[in-house]
């Protein structure tokens, strides 16, 4: 495939090729390509009409549904970018994101209208209200800056300040990764039925779930939220998915599914999971219940975002995230002073599906790459002699759960903020079906008095519900290295 083409231009060709074959299962009914294809070019004409032009971007705020196609792919074709935005980050964070970004608008479910609606009136940014079938209403657009027309998605996650970051990815970005999927998913065919129940703001589910079958002219089962995982369930056997890419936590949940009831999918030929780690222990049992094991694979959203994955079951190796994907060029550099490591070390990455920056922010820009244009993922890992990479350790302080990064700091900017604290240090402790729960440890104000459920209601009222600590322990005094800074390993290593 030709990396440097439009995403736009591949996907139209795509739909157009076969107008008759099915596109899309949403809502116990099958969309077809051309009904697919009618919706994004009514959706052009209206974001047109709305005077949406190059460069400008246009956030979303709706959960997974034929629109996000139709959305993003006409964005595309006027020379714009899209934004997609998780409405549980919390007001903070969604305000911070949407003043860095400077959307055309914003367009938002009417469930998500009602969540979030007088947040973003309360701050001028014209709302527009959508089916999640369409059509998209009319409107009038403002007036936003415009950046290069190669920005195809923007994506939103916390800085490691407690900041907003966001993550610009280019066409050639993403045509680069999905290309360099359908390489190594060696049994992927025409007409394989993807389950798309990832959100929409997370980058595995952007690729993967949505951008990945269309390309190899498959089709794709949209479920809007995977919660009750009964409907998941249901929808990848009525729609006959053929391929499962998931985090481990929700594939948890699917698998108590399955006991409770004894529903069980009939086409499953590829289980595909990345976003946190995979317990091994649970690969029997997984085939026990839907027929295959787990093909892992590792990436970021900076690498839009597989960097590495398991091909095929006959080559599987259960505990590393497979082999590098092609466009990719790898680096193994020591901790701390960046020289290159033989056989495991800091991974530094760079190639056709990796960005070169943060979007409007020279400052983490410069952290996190080089002059040459390599990027530190900030994982530690082992690459063995069949060339399978290992995730060792994270050398930041990421929390994942249940496939969703969280900050430390940012949650731990909220706490510093409660009257009664001092200060607090968050880490992330094992948790059976989320992989990881944050933990707060709280040093208290003298004289002040806090308890454990008080800090946990103050941060739901603060913080998306993944982000809330789970536990908390009030300390008197913080582990400290012999250079003074506070070692969050020895805090993690309490709960293990």
């Amino acid at each position: 495939m030709d990396i440097d083409r439009r995403l736009d231009e591949v996907i139209l060709e795509k739909l157009k090729k076969d107008p008759g074959a099915r596109c899309v299962w949403w809502d116990g009914k099958w969309y077809s390509n051309q009904e697919i294809f009618d919706l994004i070019d009514s959706t052009t004409a209206t974001l047109k009409k709305a005077g949406f032009s190059k460069g400008q971007r246009l956030s979303v705020l709706m959960p997974n549904c034929p629109m996000i196609i139709a959305l993003m792919v006409s964005c595309w074709r006027l020379g714009g970018a899209v934004n997609p935005l998780n409405v549980k980050s919390g007001a903070p964070s969604l305000i911070g994101t949407l003043k860095l970004v400077e959307p055309f608008a914003v367009v938002v479910s009417d469930e998500i209208r009602n969540e979030a609606g007088s947040v973003l009136n309360s701050e001028g940014y014209i709302t527009i209200v959508s089916d999640l079938a369409g059509p998209l209403p009319d409107f009038q657009g403002r007036a936003a800056s415009a950046e290069d027309k190669s920005l195809a998605v923007v994506f939103a996650t916390s800085g490691t300040t407690g900041l907003p970051k966001a993550v610009p990815l280019s066409h050639r970005n993403l045509v680069a990764n999905v290309d360099a999927m359908q390489e190594a998913l060696e049994d992927l065919e025409k007409g394989d039925v993807f389950l798309n129940v990832l959100p929409n703001f997370h980058s595995f589910g952007y690729t993967v779930c949505m951008l990945l079958p269309i390309f190899i002219e498959g089709a794709q089962a949209i479920v809007p939220s995977f919660l009750p995982p009964m409907r998941t369930l249901n929808t990848i056997v009525d729609a006959e998915v053929t391929v499962l890419p998931i985090v481990p936590a929700m594939l948890t949940h699917i698998l108590s599914a399955i006991e409770r009831t004894g529903t069980r999918p009939k086409k499953l030929k590829l289980i595909l999971t990345g976003g946190d780690r995979y317990n091994v222990e649970m690969d029997e049992r997984l085939k026990s219940l839907m027929g295959k094991g787990n093909l892992q694979g590792y990436g970021l959203t900076e690498t839009s975002p597989v960097l590495s994955v398991n091909r095929n079951y006959k080559i599987n190796k259960l505990g590393t995230v497979g082999p590098f994907v092609k466009h990719v060029e790898w680096q193994l550099r020591s901790d701390g002073d960046n020289k290159p490591a033989d056989g495991e070390g800091v991974l530094w990455v760079r190639g056709a599906s990796v960005t070169d920056r943060y979007f409007r922010d020279e400052t983490m820009t410069a952290e996190r790459f080089d002059k040459d244009g390599w990027f530190n993922t900030g994982d530690y890992v082992s690459v063995d002699e069949d060339g399978y990479l290992r995730i060792l350790d994270r050398v930041t302080d990421i929390i994942i759960v249940g496939g969703f990064n969280v900050y430390p700091q940012e949650v731990e900017i909220i706490l510093n903020a409660h009257p009664a604290v001092q200060s607090s240090i968050v880490v992330g402790v094992p948790h059976p079906s989320s992989g990881e729960v944050p933990k707060a440890f709280i040093m208290k104000k003298e004289g002040a008095e806090i308890t454990d459920i008080e800090i946990v209601k103050y941060s739901k009222e603060h913080l998306a519900h993944y982000k809330v600590p789970r536990k908390v322990e009030f300390i008197n005094d913080w582990p400290l290295s012999g250079t003074g800074k506070i070692m969050r390993r020895v805090l993690r290593e309490r709960e293990r």
